[in-house]
């Protein structure tokens, strides 16, 4: 069996939160091959909610703190694609990672691992099933019209 090919090439537009507030998104393009799998049907939804400034963005500490998560997170499923992020919002007060996943379990756990060198950090996970990948469509039409 072929090794699964997950595209690392990403795109950032600017979007609009309800109040206004820029949020910016980061989308991860050319995942048609793992959405073809029809194996990631979970949406795992990670939310870090911050005290934004004036814009809504978060501070050099947490923007630099979450970049280190992320980076742990890529790391690991890089190697072992229990989950794939799709996506990144980043505005208004919240950093919402959004991941596919095969299982809810292992993803669990796995997840539990990758974070466990980090201070306690107020995250909340939210976990759907998506098995159409319906999220990531609406997101990548927020590259699209970025585009226009």
């Amino acid at each position: 069996m072929a090794k699964l090919k997950i595209s690392n090439e990403w795109w950032t537009a600017p979007a609009e939160a309800d109040d206004g507030k820029l949020i910016l998104v980061t989308g991860r393009k050319g995942l048609q091959d793992v959405i073809d799998t029809g194996k990631y049907i979970y949406r795992i939804e990670m939310t870090w909610p911050y005290t934004g400034d004036a814009q809504g963005m978060p501070s050099i500490a947490d923007s630099t703190l979450m970049e280190e998560v992320q980076n742990a997170i890529e790391g690991e499923f890089g190697k072992d694609p229990v989950a794939v992020v799709t996506g990144i919002y980043t505005g208004d007060g919240e950093r919402n990672w959004v991941m596919y996943c095969r299982s809810l379990n292992i993803f669990r756990r796995k997840i539990n691992e990758i974070l466990a060198p980090f201070a306690q950090l107020p995250l909340e996970f939210h976990a759907y099933e998506d098995p159409e990948w319906d999220e990531y469509s609406e997101m990548c039409k927020t590259e699209v019209e970025a585009s226009d």
